[in-house]
């Protein structure tokens, strides 16, 4: 066997998002692409903001000496600066500067050079349960091991839980908010209390535990929510996100890490990370997007369409009696199955042509997820078929 047995088995653990998408492709070919419902992945379907064309433009027109060079390891001197100017005023944290920010190639990238930079061998990272499928493959690409933890009914933190778990091996706290793939967002009492727990077990082993927070998400929000700051209540904590869904543009590969400037050893932190960016084989975030993006701080897309797509799904789901929380945010929605094998209610979707990724892939059974960052005529025409293997189910 050419392949590393460790590899081999990850192959088998691999994304059920991926795998669904695979067998659409393949349903697309033989049924019409019109005919087959593709919830699988969370692919955005919204246009970027219109400037974005006209900052392209503008930038290529400028025809800047050395723009395709090799850059910074962290990324571009006045990209960091532009990003910090934006944090700052988001997050009100006036102490950031470009110094304590770090340009990635997306948040996947972001993600893998933080826990590089932390991470001793078999140290553990505690992700709260339902969690993005890769979280796993990331700690364990730095040594480490992912240790879930089960949330509570609504999906909001468990406290209680995230204390059992976080011993002297918890090295990172892992959060996701808004969460892929329930679209929750933890509140501000919860972001309080996580930060007083890891405050407590910090002292408890004389270590440092950092918090570690993935927010491609964190502007698509609805109703009202706000996103709370890590970075103005948890002293040793990390933002991890990209440009990807707040843009639209996951091709592009394009995020950052920011760093909490009250972090102790923090020149310490923000070396090995910019080391890591390196050593991992990303050299330096893309050269052109490091200097789109500084030109689009505070740019989105169109969140309320997103919140249409978000509530027709919804209302359809609820009338053929699926149970599940509405998401506050992203564009995700994680119902529960209505029979206890959440793979084979996939099968029963997937025999409808509708393609949908089960919860075991994100660790929590029962459950299955929606992307619904599809153009609207996807769900309209998907939810009689929803409605259909729901009374098959049943009975």
């Amino acid at each position: 066997m050419a392949t590393a047995k460790k590899i081999q088995e990850f192959i088998g653990q691999s994304s059920w998002i991926r795998k669904m998408f695979e067998e659409g492709m393949v349903l697309a070919k033989q049924y019409g692409a019109d005919n087959v419902f593709d919830f699988s992945l969370g692919n955005p379907n919204i246009p970027p903001p219109p400037q974005l064309k006209d900052v392209i433009r503008d930038l290529l027109n400028e025809d800047l000496p050395g723009m395709h060079d090799y850059g910074p390891n962290a990324g571009y001197p006045a990209t960091r600066e532009a990003l910090a100017a934006f944090l700052r005023m988001e997050h009100g944290v006036p102490a950031l500067t470009a110094d304590h920010v770090v340009m990635t190639c997306g948040a996947g990238g972001a993600l893998n050079v933080a826990m590089k930079a932390l991470l001793d061998p078999g140290d553990e990272v505690i992700v709260p349960a339902p969690f993005f499928v890769e979280y796993r493959f990331y700690a364990d690409n730095a040594g480490g091991v992912a240790r879930p933890v089960k949330t509570k009914e609504d999906f909001s933190l468990d406290l209680e839980a995230m204390a059992e778990a976080i011993t002297e091996k918890a090295k990172i706290v892992l959060i996701n908010s808004p969460n892929n793939p329930t679209g929750k967002v933890y509140d501000d009492a919860s972001v309080r209390g996580l930060a007083a727990l890891l405050e407590a077990k910090s002292a408890e082993y004389k270590k440092d535990i950092y918090l570690l927070s993935d927010e491609p998400y964190r502007e698509i929000v609805y109703d009202g929510i706000v996103v709370p700051s890590l970075l103005k209540n948890y002293k040793n904590s990390i933002i991890a996100s990209s440009y990807s869904k707040t843009l639209s543009i996951p091709g592009e590969r394009i995020g950052f890490l920011a760093v909490s400037p009250a972090m102790a050893g923090i020149e310490d932190v923000i070396a090995g990370m910019i080391l890591c960016n390196r050593i991992l084989g990303f050299v330096n975030a893309p050269a052109l997007m490091q200097r789109i993006v500084a030109r689009m701080q505070g740019a989105s897309v169109a969140v309320e369409e997103y919140k249409r797509k978000r509530d027709l799904l919804c209302d359809g789901l609820a009338s053929f009696g699926y149970s599940f929380i509405k998401p506050q945010g992203a564009f995700y929605l994680f119902p529960r199955t209505p029979i206890a094998d959440d793979v084979q209610f996939v099968r029963l979707l997937q025999q409808k042509k509708i393609l949908a990724v089960p919860g075991t892939g994100f660790g929590a059974p029962g459950h299955f997820r929606i992307a619904y960052c599809v153009p609207d005529e996807t769900i309209i025409k998907a939810l009689p078929a929803f409605g259909e293997v729901m009374k098959d189910a049943a009975s």
